[in-house]
């Protein structure tokens, strides 16, 4: 006989599954090392804003950085304050805002849809591979995300059908609040998807009245009360912040591939297909839903599904069009499509889903096989056993896979929909943060922590650094100190622009600085090492670890 399946889990229940998301979401945060370059990068700029106490002008290895906003910046450094400087503290606010837009994928269906698709699309949110992966690297996406959803969600509520005045005038304020956040989090795209999103919407719906029910003055005073202060400020204290940061870093990162950044039209597919991991199926079958009964969308019931199918599209193909790709820049899609898979899963029977989620224990198989193929076919010899290293990592990620979807099948073929749901999605937590912590064997490639361990002990704060023709991204945050750039500019080529002092433009130069000066060191690659090994310059080696050399000045010893 079929399992009686209670349509809402228990309050205890929901309770026993928040602690155990929040034990297995935040638990790991630390086990790794930070890698480079985006981790290095920020947790660098938020260890040097907390050091020199300068909150207003974010810098990244001394030097200004005007590429994004400073509301993580913030954030950490504040972190760092209270905690002190370490791993997990660096991804902290990139794990809080994660498991916050879960949080607020939950409320969003409960209001939106129903109870039980607001718990199925947090399980979604939480367990989708690739939100896993984000909510635990330091990068500034996972912020944005969040606070687009929020934008979003105070959207869709405003619109849905039967709310009061007083309700859809609150849920517009936290939209104009939310949007502004995420201009601080990371640019106008924090005011372009929800905006294209409210213009679409209107054009699909006709709903011209809208525009009367956005609160557009008192929006717009909170918007500029949150986001202006820091503009303005940034901008008289570094008048050369203005052009480069809206016109450099908005206007010609899309428009152009000036940041080498290409990818073609569907770069961004494969990172939803395989990033929607266990859920990829019933995600096609929303979509196909969509083509199915287009009508269903846009009657009034379903306008705030609308909302979030305008979004989802919206964003995928204004990221498809950009000159500047990035795998990261795509994650805003993923909790709109949750709040639609999980009504989804709501309206599936039992046994129906099965069809669902079976063929992801294929997809599991298949991954094996693809596992064992990169760690066996590794493109350098000494990367080899790292790789082999990491892919034990993923054998296990894929095993926890396969058996959750596996009693995800058993449940639903008994009836019992929520335990099955809830199954998958915990085994989909694990296995994703296995395939993330299992990272931690690429370390010694990836992160200088290793090699700070080696060094701190000879280096101090004062000790001249340099760096030739390259920039170790986590190096300076482990020592916790900047470095002396030596032909190498990069993405510092604004900063170095304003202030060239802050580096040594040649290599001729630097050994000249390393002939006349005291003690010092330097940072390097094994074949830049050699040639100025074989042109006579004294250096004493202090680490070869095969992918940089640090040498000192001999003779020099403190």
């Amino acid at each position: 006989m079929p399992m009686a399946s209670s349509p809402h889990p228990s309050r205890r229940g929901l309770l026993l599954l928040l602690l155990v998301g929040l034990l297995i979401w935040f638990g790991p945060l630390g086990y790794r090392n930070l890698v480079k370059p985006d981790e290095g990068r920020y947790a660098e700029i938020a260890r040097e804003m907390a050091v020199s106490g300068d909150w207003i002008t974010p810098r990244l290895n001394g030097i200004k950085y005007f590429e994004k906003p400073p509301l993580q910046y913030w954030a950490t450094a504040a972190a760092f304050n209270v905690f002190g400087t370490s791993d997990w503290v660096a991804r902290l606010w990139t794990a809080l805002t994660g498991f916050l837009t879960v949080i607020v994928v939950w409320w969003a269906g409960r209001q939106i849809f129903s109870p039980i698709a607001g718990l199925y699309a947090a399980l979604v949110t939480a367990s989708s591979f690739y939100f896993i992966g984000m909510g635990h690297v330091s990068t500034l996406d996972m912020g944005l995300a969040f606070f687009t959803t929020l934008a979003l969600v105070g959207f869709c509520t405003a619109v849905q059908p039967g709310v009061t005045e007083t309700v859809r005038r609150r849920a517009m304020l936290v939209t104009w609040a939310a949007m502004a956040l995420a201009v601080l989090s990371k640019g106008l795209v924090g005011v372009v998807l929800p905006g294209a999103t409210l213009t679409l919407y209107m054009i699909f719906t006709r709903d011209w009245q809208l525009l009367r029910r956005l609160h557009l003055l008192p929006g717009l005073a909170v918007f500029f009360f949150i986001a202006a202060p820091w503009f303005i400020v940034v901008s008289l204290r570094n008048p050369e912040f203005a052009w480069f940061f809206f016109i450099h870093e908005h206007v010609l990162r899309y428009t152009t591939s000036e940041a080498r950044r290409e990818g073609p039209i569907y770069y961004f597919v494969p990172i939803l297909v395989i990033g929607f991991l266990p859920w990829l199926f019933v995600m096609l079958d929303v979509l196909w839903s969509v083509v199915r009964r287009p009508r269903s969308w846009t009657a009034a019931a379903g306008r705030p599904a609308l909302a979030l199918l305008i979004w989802s599209v919206f964003t995928f193909a204004f990221f498809s069009a950009s000159g500047s790709k990035l795998p990261s820049y795509i994650l805003p899609i993923f909790p709109a499509l949750a709040l639609m898979i999980g009504r989804r899963l709501a309206e599936l029977e039992p046994r129906r889903l099965m069809l669902r989620i079976g063929p992801v224990m294929l997809i599991a198989l298949i991954g094996i096989y693809f596992v064992a193929q990169a760690a066996a076919n590794a493109d350098e010899p000494t990367l080899q056993p790292l790789y082999i290293r990491y892919s034990y990592w993923l054998y296990a990620a894929v095993a926890v896979t396969l058996a959750g979807a596996g009693w995800c099948c058993y449940y639903a073929w008994r009836g019992n929909r929520n335990t099955g749901l809830i199954t998958l999605a915990t085994a989909g937590l694990i296995a994703g943060q296995l395939a993330v912590c299992g990272h931690q064997s690429m370390a010694p490639t990836q992160s200088a922590a290793m090699l700070a361990r080696t060094l701190r002990s000879r280096v101090d704060a004062t000790t001249p650094f340099y760096s030739l023709k390259m920039y170790d991204y986590t190096l300076p945050f482990y020592l916790g100190r900047t470095l002396t750039l030596v032909d190498y500019r990069d993405e510092f080529s604004y900063g170095l622009d304003q202030q060239p002092a802050l580096a040594v433009p040649s290599v001729d130069e630097f050994k000249s600085r390393w002939v006349r000066g005291g003690h010092a060191f330097a940072l390097m690659s094994p074949d830049l090492y050699e040639e100025l090994q074989a042109q006579g310059l004294a250096m004493k080696l202090v680490v070869n670890d095969g992918n940089r050399v640090v040498v000192e000045k001999p003779g020099e010893d403190k």
